[in-house]
C-alpha cells in the first residue's frame, strides 16, 4: 500500500504517529516536501537517517523550501521504480524533481521546490538555499516527462500548489496572495495534464479544497 503525509520539518515524533505501526514491508511512505532530517550532517542525525533507512516499509520525500540541499545533491542518485533519486540512507529516499515513478501499478509525478518568505533573515548555505527554486532545466525536465507519459498520471505530489489552489486558501486565511513562478508552472500542469488527485504540503493544513487537491500537514492516508 501506499501512504502520504505532509511537512514534518524534522520533527522525530512524527514517526512515532500510531498510523504508521500499521504499515507493513512493502508499502510506501511518501513525504511532500520539508522532511527536515537532512539538515546539519550531524552524528545524531545520520544514526535517526540510518534507523529511517531500516524502516521495514519504504520512506521516500519530494524536497520543501526547508532543506539542506548540499547534502541531499551530494548524496548517491540512482534510479528507483522508473525515476530518479538520491538514496539517504537504505530504505529512505528522495524524489527528485520532474520524475514519473511507476509503484504498485500507479503512475506518480513529483516535483519538489518552493520559495522561503523569510530567505532575507536567512544564511546561505546554512538556513536557506538558493536550489530550494527549481531551475527552467528541472521545469523542462518535469514537463518532457509528462509528455512522455501523455500527459496523464495517477497521482501529482509536490511541496507547493497550482496558483489557483494556493490562492483560494490563502484567501481562506485571510492571507495576502503570493504565488510564485513555480505556482504557475504547476497551474499549467493542473489545466493541461489528466489526473486523478494532487497531493501537496506547504500550507500546513489538512483539507481536501477540491475534489482533487488536497493540502497535507498531519494526516496519514492511503492512496487508494
Amino acid at each position: 500500500m501506499i501512504y502520504i503525509t505532509g511537512d514534518m520539518h524534522g520533527q522525530e515524533d512524527r514517526f512515532s504517529d500510531r498510523a504508521l505501526k500499521k504499515l507493513k514491508e512493502g508499502d510506501t511512505l511518501i513525504i511532500c516536501g520539508d522532511f527536515g532530517f537532512v539538515w546539519d550532517g550531524s552524528a545524531k542525525e545520520k544514526k535517526f537517517l540510518e534507523f529511517l533507512g531500516t524502516r521495514k516499509y519504504q520512506i521516500v520525500f519530494i524536497d520543501g523550501t526547508h532543506e539542506n540541499y548540499d547534502l541531499i545533491n551530494n548524496s548517491r542518485m540512482t534510479v528507483w521504480k522508473g525515476g530518479k533519486v538520491h538514496r539517504i540512507s537504505d530504505n529512505l529516499l528522495h524524489l527528485m524533481r520532474g520524475q514519473v515513478f511507476n509503484i504498485e501499478g500507479k503512475k506518480i509525478f513529483t516535483f519538489g521546490g518552493g520559495e522561503s518568505l523569510d530567505r532575507d533573515m536567512r544564511v546561505e548555505h546554512e538556513t536557506w538555499w538558493k536550489d530550494e527554486m527549481p531551475t527552467p532545466e528541472e521545469m523542462e525536465e518535469g514537463a518532457s516527462a509528462m509528455d512522455e507519459n501523455g500527459c496523464e498520471v495517477d497521482y501529482i505530489i509536490t511541496h507547493e500548489p497550482p496558483s489557483l489552489v494556493k490562492s483560494t486558501l490563502l484567501l481562506r486565511s485571510g492571507e495576502p496572495d503570493r504565488v510564485n513562478k513555480l505556482n504557475g508552472y504547476f497551474e499549467k500542469l493542473n489545466r493541461e495534464c489528466k489526473f486523478k488527485h494532487w497531493y501537496f504540503g506547504s500550507m500546513h493544513e489538512d483539507r481536501r479544497v477540491t475534489p482533487v487537491h488536497t493540502a497535507l500537514f498531519k494526516d496519514i492516508i492511503e492512496l487508494k
